[in-house]
């Protein structure tokens, strides 16, 4: 376990080093610059301003000169500074965080709060009524999309409650109550969708579970349905399902793009938009590297989880 740790510790790293060659280059490739913006915005071009500024960003140095700095700098805790913000970029970065961490937890806590027991009930209630009900509600969560979802929990509040979630931002730690209200309802527009998507994984794994051998064997030996569904078949049926959970997670951290906008939520996918549009180069390499980072660690924590739930799962 320890060999296999290690090395995937390296691929992540390897993988992060790709990461940050293939954002780096594509960010300069790409048309304009935040040079190019500022002087489109202020409606005149001054050729010689325009290069001081290039030299004072060192963006009239080559890709491999600026790649082969920033690495550098990564290395000695500088994560550079914003070009919008003329501020160190951790400083726009950090507190973006956890306000999009929350939001992805809470999310994934609706979603496997009603998606796994939906499909427990779905697969050991197979082709009955409350089968097509679920399987019903599974395929409206993936149909509808969280942020039009999100849209109408809004207009539903305001039309029948007269009441709205704040337009700002509120920290838990200055009011918990008022945060838990403000996070609950995206968490349940975005929650909904992976949910179904959980229901299904469980609903088809455990049924292909349930046509094992050693589950006949158990219920030739009398034992009772709920023990053989929780204690032999649902074990193994799980593991399909974490899988999708670890994507879900990784999906939802860079994902949350339009139900963030809809609520108002300063998070990560929703600034990370508007920082590529501004071509804020140092903070755009910072988010996706936290994405890419949390891609891989959500990756890891499942390949342990497999090793712990199976024991026939063995690394070398």
């Amino acid at each position: 376990m320890r060999t296999f740790i290690v090395t995937r510790l390296l691929i992540a790293i390897l993988t992060l080093l790709g990461m940050s060659l293939v954002i780096f280059v594509l960010l300069r490739i790409a048309p304009g610059d935040i040079v190019d913006i500022i002087f489109a915005s202020a409606g005149y071009v001054d050729p010689a301003a325009k290069a001081e500024i290039q030299k004072e960003l060192a963006l009239d140095q080559p890709i491999t000169v600026q790649y082969t700095r920033w690495l550098r700098d990564i290395l000695r805790g500088d994560l550079g500074k914003s070009y919008r913000y003329d501020i160190p970029a951790w400083r726009v970065v950090l507190p973006r965080i956890p306000i999009t961490v929350e939001l992805a937890v809470l999310a994934m806590l609706v979603a496997i709060l009603i998606g796994v027991p939906a499909g427990i009930i779905s697969a050991v209630r197979q082709d009955r009524w409350i089968d097509y009900v679920i399987r019903v509600f599974s395929l409206a969560g993936l149909s509808m999309p969280s942020f039009w979802l999100g849209m109408v929990i809004i207009l539903l509040l305001v039309s029948r409650l007269g009441w709205i979630p704040s337009v700002t931002y509120i920290s838990p730690w200055q009011d918990l109550r008022g945060n838990i209200l403000q996070f609950l309802f995206p968490a349940l527009a975005v929650g909904y969708r992976s949910s179904a998507l959980i229901m299904r994984m469980t609903r088809s794994s455990l049924l292909e579970v349930m046509r094992e051998d050693y589950i006949r064997t158990a219920y030739a030996k009398g034992q009772r349905e709920r023990v053989v569904v929780w204690r032999h078949a649902l074990k193994n049926a799980f593991l399909p399902v974490i899988t999708v959970l670890g994507i879900e997670f990784a999906f939802l951290i860079g994902g949350l793009v339009v139900t963030e906008t809809v609520f108002n939520l300063p998070g990560v996918a929703r600034f990370l938009v508007e920082a590529i549009l501004w071509r804020d180069y140092p903070v755009v390499q910072n988010l996706v590297m936290f994405i890419a980072g949390v891609v891989i660690l959500a990756n890891l924590v499942v390949d342990m989880l497999y090793g712990w739930l199976d024991p026939r799962v063995r690394y070398g």
